[in-house]
């Protein structure tokens, strides 16, 4: 990898993702940041960046962006949805959407442009999370679509190292600082099972809480550019001090 190497993120409208472009564009790097609604402002202007828009459940969208980005050394798959709900209560639609943007987006766009990180033996980084390491109430299904994740990304590791290419795991922790928790809340809105109110209310403010260790966006991002260019980064790299701590359990 070199100063003129790219970096194709998805997700970066804020947080995790956002904050990875930031680190990206510092270090000298062509960035092609990705939304589902571009939002230039949101990073700063550069000769080296590009905002295009990309929905990863959608198979034309993938094919336009990849497209439009052009030659890629590097791949994160960010984008994801949280979910935050008793199982009871959850709409099968609600849990078939976290699967499809957290899983099979992440293996369509990493299937999209392995024909050019195969030839440039690039990287493909995917973004998951440290509750695959300690399970958390309200999280089943998206702890599942996680770990399925990372199990997908230690087995195409091996048929992609013939080539030269690296596939690696970012597993932030608590991230309260970002917009997740609301965004999975969000989720939800109307569909709660009553038996789990005071339960799930409960889990809801611990989500909030930062009087313990948490993930800050600055941490995932110097995880993810670990990943990038370190060819010694082991296959599961934990980001933040909270995820740190659970990897060394």
């Amino acid at each position: 990898m070199s100063l003129t190497s790219t970096v194709l993120i998805t997700g970066c409208s804020s947080g995790f993702g956002l904050e990875t472009a930031r680190l990206f564009l510092d270090k000298g790097w062509q960035v092609v940041a990705t939304m589902r609604n571009p939002r230039a402002n949101v990073l700063p202007a550069s000769d080296r960046l590009r905002v295009l828009a990309l929905d990863v459940t959608d198979a034309d969208s993938i094919r336009h962006c990849v497209e439009q980005a052009g030659p890629i050394d590097a791949l994160v798959n960010n984008a994801g949805i949280g979910l935050l709900s008793p199982l009871e209560g959850m709409a099968m639609k609600s849990a078939r959407d976290v699967f499809e943007t957290n899983v099979m987006g992440t293996i369509a766009m990493t299937q999209a442009v392995m024909p050019q990180l195969r030839e440039r033996a690039g990287v493909v980084v995917n973004i998951t999370s440290s509750v695959t390491l300690k399970p958390l109430p309200l999280l089943s299904v998206y702890t599942g679509s996680k770990a399925a994740v990372n199990a997908f990304t230690e087995s195409l590791a091996l048929e992609l190292a013939p080539f030269g290419v690296r596939a690696r795991l970012v597993l932030p922790g608590r991230a309260p600082g970002t917009s997740f928790g609301d965004n999975a809340r969000r989720l939800v809105e109307g569909s709660a099972h009553a038996a789990y109110a005071e339960f799930t209310q409960g889990v809801f403010a611990a989500v909030r809480d930062t009087n313990s260790p948490v993930t800050h966006a600055q941490d995932v991002a110097e995880a993810v550019w670990r990943a990038v260019t370190d060819p010694a980064a082991p296959m599961r790299i934990p980001a933040g001090a909270d995820s740190v701590a659970l990897s060394g359990a």
